[in-house]
């Protein structure tokens, strides 16, 4: 009979890690059967790779749906990892023995409600990271949550929570501290911490097992572990390792009971399967936290790892670090205080009986004695300490799809690390290295990976370009997804984009995508927008939606030159575009009520602006003309005329005599004082210069308002304020100043030699000449008769 020994395992968990490290050494077993996805056995040698760095992740995904994946993650201290390790370095055989997910993402698998294994189902965001035992830790359960009371002992909270009983029953707020101080953070090795453990299982399974099992995904992992004991048996296996979460022990050790072979395989028989693909990739702390969603997480990764590597010097080595965090923060640590915090930690250990300083008297010691009772200072050492920010690695020879091959290509010819310390990056678009990182930033954000996001850069000049770099390792997913849209980030981003014309819903979404297109430097896929967007401008019937795919589409034309882009393509569609606004333009403005109007004047100053920035006369022409015919209609809207008004008199395409005319007589009585108040309104928002430099505008507004009737006025001053409310503070105030003047507003057009005062000029001069050297004197001019 083979010697078959099931160690019970918390995931992640240092003190478990320890004891298993001890325990297969002193077992030699010729087998270790862990449990993990069989999908991705044959990558398990790559674990002993010079190049492999924890925390990494098993990758399981369907290639047909990327989406429908599982991740399986390992740090230095999670026992499996130790397991696979012990394993190849004792030349012994190592197997996954879960349940495959070529099963579990299949398509139908399991109860309705089950289908989708933590979330395996395509959404319509990208997925959190899965855990290939979420369901299953022995703590950190979803369920009461740290600092939460216990639920109550019933068999849903004890398959829910298995340590949270025990953890009430001793006082502690969850299993996840529980566990901490019982075995991640004890001293020694004495005792058999897994008989203990196993008992422990044993007896909370015996309680939640009172009432049928009805976990059809559950019973089916643990009937295909039973299957995989088996299995080694029957091969002739002396010693036998089981790795396996504890709450599973008491399950996998009915392995040999009568009947239970033949009941394992009708649970199995028929389950639907799916092919899989699987491969390694980098892992972060931050993701192994529990704090990222992740079920089977720990609360403090950096910690743990700080008890797996330094177990001797822990309370030392952590607050040394702590006081090095500070001190690069420019705030006080001083060695004194750091030995003072260790001092505190000791005791308060002993206080509480531990053999050495926990995690929470480490933080009670550095907040005192290192942080002074601050919580800033506490936060950065909880996220530096507590949490962790480190980042894996995989080697080059782990199976990647092309995109991600190219990824990392990209990354290195471009000298990005992916994982490195988020921060700003500042790129200078003259450069061809900076050029080309703006290229791939903006092609990762096509296909879903926002490695980096654009913040206004400092400094001159439109070739200055800002980002913010923070890389998050399950993006992964988002470029094993690319690779059904192209084989490199470039073809995949191009791919995206004409998806996304194809279910463009307007000409406005279209002309968006040439701007990403041409920040991406996706020419190929650039030219079939443009014609999509020519194309669909053509048969187009909505004036507005043309207008709203006008203004992006000038700034790419305008700057696009910046990026070395061919912005030619882009000023044809504008020029083409521009004839059929022009044309549409009176007939999409009739019948509007207040708030279309106003969302109409945005489009026409949208128009306006864009077409003052290329300054194209192709496009002036025909738009100059439009405005003009809109100024003369007497049924649109008073908004939509004032400002149709107010660009042509900005333009200089009409005199000033012209302008006062025809606000004259928008303001008559004939025409309504709502209609004027609306007219105002259109030819006033956001800039009062007009009738501060006028001749004669502000007297024509204040004669109106003037003779408004008392009922009429208190009506229109809601409206009247509003608009005054958007000029600037500096011309309101000069506008104050020009009423307030004696001859009233009248004086403000006054020829300048009546308003100059030679007094107050020369009061200037002396400052003037500092800046500027002396005012050069005046030669009287050369005669006939001068010698």
């Amino acid at each position: 009979m083979p010697d078959i020994r099931l160690f019970g395992i918390r995931h992640h968990g240092p003190g478990s890690a320890r004891s298993l490290r001890a325990a297969l050494e002193a077992y030699q077993p010729d087998l270790v059967l862990i449990e993990g996805p069989p999908d991705a056995e044959d990558l398990l040698p790559l674990a002993a790779h010079a190049a492999m760095a924890p925390p990494v992740a098993l990758f399981v995904y369907r290639p047909d749906r990327p989406r429908d994946c599982a991740f399986f993650p390992f740090a230095d201290f999670s026992p499996e990892w130790v397991a696979i390790r012990h394993a190849l370095a004792a030349a012994v055989p190592v197997r996954l023995i879960d349940l495959p997910q070529a099963v579990q993402l299949a398509d139908g698998f399991g109860a309705p409600e089950e289908a989708a294994p933590d979330g395996g189902e395509e959404p319509a965001e990208p997925p959190p990271p899965l855990d290939g035992d979420a369901g299953n830790a022995p703590v950190a359960e979803a369920g009461s949550g740290p600092g939460e009371a216990p639920a109550a002992a019933t068999p849903e909270a004890i398959r829910r929570d298995p340590f949270g009983e025990l953890a009430g029953a001793a006082g502690y707020p969850d299993g996840e501290r529980w566990w901490d101080a019982l075995v991640e953070s004890r001293a020694g090795e004495d005792g058999d911490v897994f008989a203990a453990i196993a008992e422990a299982m044993g007896a909370l399974r015996e309680a939640a097992d009172a009432r049928p099992d009805d976990d059809f995904r559950e019973r089916a992992r643990e009937a295909t572990m039973r299957a995989g004991i088996r299995r080694a048996a029957k091969e002739g296996f002396a010693r036998v390792a089981v790795v396996c979460g504890a709450w599973h022990v008491p399950a996998l050790a009915r392995h040999d009971a009568r009947g239970q072979a033949a009941a394992d395989n009708a649970m199995l028989k028929g389950l639907p399967k799916v092919k899989v693909a699987a491969g390694w990739v980098p892992w972060s702390y931050e993701r192994l936290a529990l704090a990222s969603g992740y079920r089977a997480g720990v609360l403090s990764p950096e910690w743990y790892d700080t008890l797996w590597h330094h177990e001797g010097r822990v309370a030392a080595r952590w607050l040394a670090r702590a006081a090095a965090l500070l001190r690069a923060e420019d705030l006080d640590a001083s060695p004194a205080s750091v030995i003072e915090a260790a001092r505190l930690a000791e005791a308060l250990a002993g206080f509480r009986g531990r053999a050495r300083p926990s995690l929470e008297d480490l933080d009670e010691a550095a907040r005192a004695t290192l942080c002074f009772a601050d919580e800033a200072p506490m936060a950065l050492i909880r996220r530096k300490l507590a949490i962790g920010e480190r980042l894996g690695a995989t080697p080059p020879e782990a199976p990647s799809t092309p995109v991600e091959a190219d990824f990392a290509a990209q990354c290195k010819r471009l000298r990005l690390k992916p994982g490195g310390d988020a921060g700003e990056l500042v790129l200078d678009l003259r450069k061809e290295t900076d050029l080309a990182r703006s290229h791939f930033l903006n092609r990762l954000a096509l296909i879903g990976i926002p490695w980096g996001v654009r913040r206004e850069a400092r400094g001159r000049g439109t070739f200055k370009e800002g980002w913010f770099l923070s890389w998050q390792p399950d993006w992964v997913v988002e470029l094993v997804a690319a690779s059904v849209d192209g084989g490199t980030v470039a073809e995949a981003a191009a791919g995206r984009v004409r998806a996304k014309a194809r279910g463009a819903g307007s000409v406005a979404q279209l002309a968006g995508l040439i701007g990403t297109l041409l920040d991406a430097d996706l020419a190929d896929a650039g030219a079939e927008v443009i014609r999509a967007v020519d194309d669909r401008a053509a048969v187009s019937a909505d004036v507005f939606d043309l207008m709203d795919a006008m203004p992006p589409l000038a700034e790419l034309a305008r700057y696009g030159s910046v990026r070395s882009s061919d912005t030619a393509p882009v000023l044809a569609v504008l020029r083409g575009l521009m004839p059929r606004v022009a044309a549409g333009l009176v007939a999409a403005c009739q019948s509007l009520d207040d708030d279309a109007a106003a969302a109409a004047t945005r489009r026409v100053v949208g128009v306006s602006s864009a077409v003052a920035l290329l300054e194209d006369a192709a496009l002036k022409a025909p738009w100059t003309e439009a405005l003009r015919t809109l100024a003369d209609q007497e049924h649109v809207h008073g908004r939509l005329v004032g400002r149709a008004v107010r660009l042509l008199f900005d333009d200089g395409a009409i005199p000033v005599e012209e302008a006062g005319g025809r606000l004259r007589r928008a303001l008559s009585p004939a025409a309504g004082a709502p209609a004027g108040a609306a007219w105002i309104e259109g030819f006033l928002e956001s800039s009062g210069t007009a009738l501060l430099h006028g001749q004669g505008l502000l007297a024509v507004v204040d004669e109106w308002l003037g003779g408004l009737e008392e009922g009429v006025f208190v009506e229109l001053l809601p409206l009247v304020r509003r608009t005054f409310a958007t000029i600037a503070a500096g011309e309101r105030r000069m506008i104050g100043e020009a009423l307030r003047r004696p001859g009233g507003p009248a004086a403000i057009d006054a020829p300048p030699g009546h308003v100059f005062d030679a007094a107050r000029a020369a009061k200037v001069m002396p400052i003037l000449e500092l800046l500027f050297g002396p005012a050069p004197r005046t030669v009287p001019a050369a005669t006939e008769d001068a010698p």
